[in-house]
């Protein structure tokens, strides 16, 4: 299985060398293709001259991660797709290969959730861990069909996952340590919230507070899986929507 991993980023020079260390010496990683959404802090000439084996694609100007990852497309080699954010702390390996293992082994999913396990209380309580996270392995296929909606920056999950929905497609999470970079650390805690505040007002006028419940209420249940690795004994779990 050769894969893709897309990570759309923009003004993270201090933070993708964490995502890119570990992601170009993930097995299965055939192409890593980062698009410089019209960064203003040199994130593109630092990845190029420092991890000449990915791809860096330059936006001139700031367009939203939505439009940067469907630039991204573009040049997107294999049909098997990894989606990254570029602003993660303590990535695992490991849990990134099982998962793409976990994907590979049952043919029947059609995407796999990395959930942020070490995400907050309140993250979890309205179950963003999972149902926002930028971390999945999906068909690039798909993911062009539902990019050819047209999406503000803050609804492509979302987006997503009523894709899968309304398609019958069979999704599941698998555990996740790494944690992303919240917007009121990056931008300060007035600035910040309101970015969050309106993220959460996009996404709920995007798919409606009908599809937002049923999103919140039932979308993965549980499945187990254990690596065939002998140097991964520990268990993983999954959850779809559909047991």
């Amino acid at each position: 299985m050769n894969v893709t991993c897309l990570i759309p980023c923009f003004n993270e020079r201090e933070r993708i060398g964490e995502v890119l260390n570990v992601i170009v010496q993930v097995r299965y990683v055939a192409q890593v293709v980062c698009v410089d959404d019209g960064s203003t802090d040199g994130t593109a000439d630092y990845i190029e001259s420092n991890w000449p084996e990915v791809e860096v694609i330059r936006l001139q100007k700031n367009v939203g991660k939505t439009e940067a990852i469907k630039q991204g497309l573009k040049y997107v080699q294999y049909e098997t797709l990894l989606m990254m954010d570029a602003d993660l702390q303590n990535l695992r390996k490991d849990e990134l290969e099982a998962a793409l293992e976990a994907y590979q082994k049952y043919k029947s999913i059609d995407m796999v959730i990395l959930r942020r396990i070490n995400s907050p209380w309140f993250v979890k309580w309205y179950r963003s861990d999972v149902l926002l996270s930028g971390e999945r392995i999906l068909q690039t296929a798909d993911l062009k069909q539902v990019l050819k909606q047209k999406l503000k920056c803050y609804q492509l999950e979302v987006a997503i996952n009523r894709f899968m929905l309304r398609h019958k497609k069979v999704v599941r999470w698998m555990p996740w340590s790494a944690m992303n970079t919240y917007k009121v650390d990056k931008l300060g805690v007035l600035d910040g919230s309101k970015k969050e505040f309106l993220m959460y007002v996009d996404i709920v006028n995007y798919v409606g507070f009908s599809h937002m419940c049923l999103q919140l209420a039932s979308f993965t249940k549980k499945l187990k899986h254990k690596s065939g690795r002998p140097a991964q004994k520990r268990q993983l779990y999954l959850k779809d929507y559909f047991s």
